[in-house]
């Protein structure tokens, strides 16, 4: 199957998926899109048990497509950069401290807590798995999805600070996330005896405070750039050139690129937009990004859905991902509870906003992502079955929810 053609059934999948939400469920698009993706993947599942060669087709067509590639090398560049964008740099300043203690501290945390509960219940219960394993698990999961809940929050009225702090936390953990699991799939391939502290604090030190400094030299090449012209078309594809070049720069720095983007679509959304676009440059480059998220994101919650054709059903595996969404909740409240009540000095942030951050935490396609990238001997299959629980939950229960909760608290 050519890449034309795989292309085109997800755009027209994508927009028939998106008619349907807008015009009969009007959900939050993300919700609406997995819920429209999962009931289009069991129909096929139905449709294959009566007619076989829709099965075939079907897996055919998943078994072409790279998730983990598409998503970790491409999508999520995309998605970053436009979220970073449209994110207030003012407020994100002023909730600075909050934000890096959140996504550092927090990130890891919320995978030591995972991947020690998630061992002590597999070495009960279930067939035992190495704790650095149970430990990667952990690092799968810590990542939350800022696109995913930055709607919900808007539509819901969230105070103004406390969505930024959930979103700004969220974007920054997406890269700290990425770079845990990265490190802890090296120490694990190397092997544990042959890398030492010093090894690993020195390759997360080059690979986050590296991607933030590349991040602001993107931002500032795009930044002169524009400053010295004034054509919207131009300006647009130097935008452009600075995630899908940048993104591939910082790989062959190993720098971590989604950080890189991050700090990339902040500079541009404030400095840039400031000082270097005019007011026609401005629009178009926000419509463009807009334009760029929704097709990115909706194309995202198709392919999660699709992927679910994939998956080899496993009782055990149920309900270890069962088992895994309170653990999950758990450890990411405690990873938020604790550093804020460590830092309450510089950070201030209440009970109310932990607990909203905690459920408004919502997990998407990296976690997925990252989770379909792993090979023997990782426990791949089990992991992606839990990994697929936990993020329907959130996606579907907590998404659905998070809005009447932030109405009630606030």
């Amino acid at each position: 199957m050519s890449l034309f053609v795989i292309i085109t059934i997800l755009v027209v999948l994508t927009a028939a998926f998106a008619f349907i939400n807008i015009r009969f469920l009007k959900l939050p698009q993300t919700i609406g899109m997995m819920i429209i993706s999962l009931i289009f993947s069991l129909l096929l599942i139905v449709s294959g048990l009566l007619i076989p060669e829709v099965s075939s087709f079907a897996r055919g067509f998943i078994g072409n497509i790279d998730f983990s590639k598409v998503l970790l090398d491409i999508m999520l560049s995309f998605l970053l950069f436009a979220g970073a964008l449209h994110t207030d740099s003012s407020l994100l300043k002023a909730n600075r401290r909050s934000i890096t203690v959140f996504a550092i501290v927090g990130v890891l945390l919320s995978t030591l807590l995972v991947g020690a509960l998630i061992f002590f219940f597999f070495q009960t219960f279930l067939t035992p798995v190495n704790f650095w394993y149970c430990l990667l698990f952990g690092a799968l999961v810590a990542p939350t999805d800022p696109i995913a809940v930055l709607g919900i929050l808007t539509k819901a009225g969230a105070p103004k600070d406390v969505e930024i702090k959930i979103v700004g936390e969220s974007l920054f953990n997406d890269g700290i996330g990425v770079v845990l699991f990265l490190s802890l799939l090296e120490i694990i391939t190397i092997g544990i005896n042959n890398v030492s502290f010093g090894d690993i604090s020195l390759l997360l030190v080059q690979e986050i405070a590296g991607g933030i400094l590349f991040g602001w030299i993107l931002g500032q090449v795009g930044f002169r750039l524009m400053k010295k012209i004034d054509h919207y078309q131009t300006e647009v594809l130097i935008t452009l050139a600075i995630v899908m070049g940048g993104y591939m720069v910082a790989q062959l720095l190993h720098l971590s690129g989604p950080l890189a983007m991050v700090v990339a679509g902040l500079f541009t959304g404030s400095r840039s937009k400031e000082h270097a676009m005019s007011d026609t440059t401005e629009l178009y480059v926000d419509k463009f990004w807009e334009l760029i998220d929704v097709l990115m994101n909706a194309i995202l919650f198709v392919l999660i859905g699709l992927e679910l054709l994939t998956l080899e059903f496993n009782f055990n595996y149920l309900i270890a991902g069962l088992v895994a969404i309170p653990i999950t909740l758990l450890s990411r409240y405690l990873s938020l509870i604790i550093p804020a009540s460590l830092f309450k000095k510089y950070i201030n942030t209440s009970r109310k906003t932990i607990g909203l951050m905690t459920w408004g935490g919502l997990k998407g396609g990296l976690s997925i992502a990252m989770a379909l990238s792993l090979s023997a001997p990782l426990p791949k299959t089990q992991f992606v079955f839990m990994i697929y629980v936990i993020v329907i939950f959130s996606i579907i229960v907590q998404g659905l929810t998070v809005g009447k909760l932030i109405k009630k608290v606030f």
